[in-house]
This record gives structure tokens, sequence and C-alpha cells, in this order.
């Protein structure tokens, strides 16, 4: 497993890298101009439904347990939903559904989410997302998922105590099989499985969109059995010593 790095912030300056700086810099960052224009016209424009909220209008940080043996990967924050509340999957249908699994499996407090300071916790999981500001449409460009992709990769080595990456969707899935090289590149289905380089093992599930949901094609039980299986890999895993190094972290479980 990888241990914190230490990662350059100035030519004169360098400091040791931990969840916590990679989520103050997610935050500030302005990387990508049509990002960054689409989530501050959409904070400020709104929702009628929202009406009085004060929108997150940022980039959104990954957020959870620092001693994760479980990793998940989404594609960004929505529009009207991390856009708005300022964490991950936080305020939208999709994150209906991802909070009531984790839940049901132990590795959230709660089964509903709604805002920062709702108190939901994250026991052994950590969520983040390939691309951390919301994009029209939903659809990140090539360009701005490269310009994005050094935050995953900071995340995913210091998350030393990971056993688990489950990817939701195919894009996360093939980000993480482009992060760690995988050659062939593994096919993408739901509760497909991949052994990667470093000891850990990806499980893809279909997304929690509404477009999934709504139509069945992702229904609860087949959502708690990617949740089942990657309690059931972090069991061997941790038996077997995987994800018992690394140091804490002082990330916030909740939120920054």
């Amino acid at each position: 497993m990888a241990h914190r790095r230490l990662c350059a912030v100035s030519s004169d300056r360098v400091v040791r890298d931990s969840l916590a700086v990679v989520q103050r810099e997610v935050t500030g960052c302005r990387r990508c101009a049509r990002l960054v224009r689409w989530r501050e016209e959409v904070a400020e424009r709104g929702r009628a439904s929202y009406a009085g909220q004060t929108y997150w209008g940022r980039a959104v940080p990954g957020f959870g347990d620092p001693r994760a043996g479980l990793v998940i990967v989404g594609l960004a924050p929505a529009a009207h939903g991390a856009n708005r509340t300022g964490r991950m999957f936080t305020g939208d249908r999709s994150g209906d559904w991802l909070f009531a699994a984790l839940f049901r499996a132990g590795f959230a407090t709660q089964p509903v989410a709604t805002s920062r300071d709702d108190g939901l916790e994250l026991r052994g999981a950590y969520i983040t997302a390939t691309v951390h500001c919301a994009p029209p449409a939903n659809k990140p460009t090539p360009s701005e998922r490269d310009a994005c992709a050094p935050y995953l990769a900071r995340e995913l080595a210091l998350l030393a105590h990971s056993v688990v990456i489950v990817a939701l969707g195919q894009v996360a899935w093939q980000a993480l099989s482009a992060h760690f090289g995988l050659r062939p590149r593994p096919r993408f289905g739901h509760l497909a499985e991949c052994a990667l380089p470093d000891g850990r093992t990806m499980i893809a599930s279909y997304h929690p969109s509404q477009q999934n949901t709504f139509t069945g094609t992702l229904t609860e039980p087949m959502f708690d059995a990617v949740f089942t299986r990657a309690q059931e890999v972090i069991g061997h895993g941790r038996s077997a010593g995987l994800g018992a190094d690394g140091a804490d972290d002082d990330v916030q479980r909740s939120s920054i």
C-alpha cells in the first residue's frame, strides 16, 4: 500500500501531502474555465425548489474516513446536488441511493444526506470523483478529466488503508483503469471485478443515476450486492495484511 508522499507547493517549500491538503486544493481549484463558469452560473441562478439556499458553487472535495478500506469513485458533482451542498453525492437522487446502501452495509451512520452539517459520517469508506466540478449535461470533456486526474491519483496514494475501490459507472471504471495502467482494459459491467497492481481490488457498479434507477437497470438488491462484495474482499484483504499500513490523516470524516 502507498504511504503519504511529499507535495511540492512552491519553489522553496515542500510539505507533506495529506487528504486535507488535497481537499483544500480542490476547493480552490479554477483550472477549467468552462467548468468554473458553469458551476458559478448554476450557483447564481439556482433552482426554484431551493430558493433561499446559498449554493456552494465551487469544486467539491472528496470526503470520508481517512483509514477507509473502501474507496468509492463517482463521475462528477451534480449541478443542483453537490454543487449546491458542497459534499459529494449530497442533496440529489443518486446520493439518496448511495447513502442508503452505505448505511445498510454499515459504511455510513445514517441513510440520508442533505447538507454538510447533517451529521452524516462515513465509517471505513471514502467518496471522491473523477471530476470535482459540476459539468454541463453531466459530461466533462477529456481535457477536464485529465486536469482533475492528479487529485484522484493523490487521494488513491494517500488512502493507504484501502483494499477495495468501487467505480460508480463506466467513466469512473475507465479512469481508474487508466490510472493503474491496466492492459488490456478490463470490461465494465455491474459487479465486474479486477485485481489491481498494488494489491487492491476494483469493483464496478452501475451508477445510481435516475436513468438507471428509474428504469430498473440498477435495483437496490443489485446495489447492495456491490457493497456486500466489498465487505467480503476487505475482510479477506485485512486478514492477508493488506491496507494495514499508513498513518492517520487530519481530514474530517464528514466534510471539510
